[in-house]
């Protein structure tokens, strides 16, 4: 790390987040990229003459933030840019979520009509067993995996789609424009949850690794449940973004 500024001692802003502040003007000022390594653990002690457990602090807070990464024997990163599109706020897809940035690419992976389970038959208003249209697509941004997503619809809804090109293409889009579905909301939900084996290798990520998940139902305008949606997103490469305000009520 070339010319580093000086902690100020006299401030009363915490020693690591001045440290955590002047990594992160480094990485700027030196337009370092994805994967440039940084000075480790003891090279900032010594820069920045701050103990071990200042420079810990703040490279683990800069990890969870995903300025970084830190690799076991190997050192530290600059970690890959996360997409900041706040998924989920609009009434539209992860694909256009996405999109916007002008860099992805969908892989079908499975696209088959199937009997609902009990979970699907009661997000969709259906009855047990019905038959859904289930489709499973691959969404990666400049060729890296980024999100994997299972919707399920109504057969009679989603049966349309079955001979459709849907590999770079918007559902929600294809089925407004094609095909006159409308679609007036949806309720849905963001947990953090652990990966299994099978949904980790198609992400290219490690078993147990944390990911993101929306679980999403969309509406038409008479309240059926036409669209049921789960997007795995991978966690290294997507953070949540929410703007909040003081409500004025009352």
């Amino acid at each position: 790390m070339a010319n580093p500024v000086a902690i100020d001692r006299t401030s009363p802003l915490p020693l690591y987040w001045q440290l955590k502040a002047r990594i992160v003007r480094d990485i700027e000022d030196r337009a370092l990229q994805p994967g440039a390594r940084l000075p480790g653990d003891h090279e900032l002690c010594d820069q920045y003459d701050v103990s071990r457990t200042v420079v810990r602090q703040a490279l683990r807070e800069l990890e969870v933030e995903g300025v970084i990464r830190r690799e076991k024997g190997r050192g530290t990163f600059v970690a890959e840019r996360r997409t900041a599109r706040g998924f989920g706020h609009a009434l539209v897809g992860t694909f256009e979520d996405i999109q916007s940035s002008g860099r992805q690419e969908s892989t079908v992976l499975r696209r088959e009509v199937v009997d609902a389970t009990a979970v699907v038959a009661r997000d969709l208003a259906l009855a047990d067993g019905e038959q859904v249209v289930e489709i499973e697509r691959l969404r990666l941004v400049d060729g890296e995996p980024w999100a994997l997503t299972v919707t399920q619809l109504p057969r009679d809804v989603g049966e349309r789609l079955l001979d459709v090109d849907l590999r770079n293409v918007s559902i929600y889009g294809v089925l407004e424009r094609e095909f006159g579905v409308q679609f007036d909301r949806a309720e849905r939900t963001v947990e953090a949850e652990i990966v299994d084996q099978a949904v980790a290798e198609v992400l290219g990520i490690a078993a147990g690794s944390a990911v993101l998940v929306m679980h999403s139902v969309s509406f038409d305008p008479t309240g059926r449940p036409i669209e049921r949606f789960t997007g795995i997103h991978r966690g290294d490469r997507n953070r949540l973004d929410i703007e909040v305000t003081r409500s004025t009520a009352g």
